[in-house]
């Protein structure tokens, strides 16, 4: 039976689901992020945009009827703030009649699905890295994705993620077994949107069904697909109401590495030395952000020693 593994971190939350020994979905999630079912009061700034009364920015859905300018209006998240490179789309929300609230953060989410929900504490041993969280991460950061026979390149751009098939073998058989490996990793990453597969050219309309079906068969809805063309495209179309894992690790490389740094940290025995050596670039990062290091020496007792 899959279980959800829950950790608290610092500047970050953490989940992953895990069945046996492996991670079906890993989430990450950032205190300051505008949650999706989050209702706030706002002013229409521009025809599509609204302004909340801390300031952060979100593009309606719709022009509201009946209200001007400058007026006073009620909005919903409904899909959180997307990294992109240059500029991140501004989260999408709706005007409403709902009161304010916020939106329910990662373990709210994950308590009210199917499976239950194991919290992991530091000095308990690493139920997350022994189920694979850091392959996981990497995974999202390189996007390179092995499978038996093969591997995928899975590349986020603005307009869609796209996932390369590369392997040995018949075509027919390695475009099966990536049709799998790929719904496995749109579920394990929580990859929304628009995503191309760019499958290996099969002939034959019955091939190309049978890697349509295994696909369909390891990704659980909602999605909608198309059929595989004769040059072995596939698109698949499904819900996007946060960032992937891969947007969410690449899009602050350096704020990533800076918070898996202090995961380490909160870790390390009373009796080791917490001393670690870090890129420039992740001491900065740490150095600039007093409360991390606050919430460290609380959780730990010790300040760290950054060589």
């Amino acid at each position: 039976m899959a279980e959800w593994l829950y950790e608290d971190g610092i500047g970050e939350a953490r989940a992953a689901l895990v069945a046996g020994d492996r991670i079906l979905a890993a989430r990450i999630e950032l205190p300051e992020t505008l949650r999706v079912g989050t209702v706030a009061r706002a002013r229409l700034t521009e025809k599509l945009i609204a302004t909340l009364d801390d300031g952060q920015e979100v593009m309606l859905d719709r022009a509201p009827s009946g209200v001007t300018l400058g007026a006073a209006a009620t909005v919903e998240v409904i899909r959180e703030a997307i990294p992109e490179p240059g500029r991140a789309k501004r989260p999408r929300a709706r005007v409403t009649d709902l009161a304010p609230a916020p939106g329910p953060d990662l373990l709210a989410r994950i308590t009210a699905s199917p499976y239950s929900v194991c919290p992991l504490r530091a000095h308990q041993p690493d139920a997350l890295e022994a189920a694979g969280w850091s392959e996981v991460i990497e995974e999202a950061q390189s996007g390179e994705i092995a499978f038996a026979g093969g591997a995928l390149r899975m590349t986020p751009t603005p307009a869609m993620t796209l996932f390369d098939v590369d392997g040995d073998g018949p075509l027919d058989q390695l475009a099966v077994r990536a049709a799998t490996a790929v719904a496995l990793a749109i579920r394990r990453h929580a990859i929304g949107g628009s995503i191309g597969i760019d499958f290996p050219s099969i002939a034959g309309k019955a091939l190309r069904q049978q890697v349509a079906a295994a696909l369909d068969a390891a990704l659980p809805p909602p999605f909608e697909r198309t059929a595989v063309n004769g040059f072995g495209f596939l698109q698949i179309v499904r819900p996007r109401p946060r960032a992937s894992l891969p947007e969410r690790v690449r899009d602050d490389p350096v704020g990533a590495a800076a918070r898996a740094a202090l995961r380490q940290l909160e870790r390390i025995p009373p009796d080791a030395s917490n001393a670690m050596r870090l890129r420039p670039a992740v001491r900065e990062r740490l150095e600039s952000r007093p409360e991390w290091l606050a919430t460290l020496l609380r959780r730990t007792g010790r300040a760290p020693y950054f060589d």
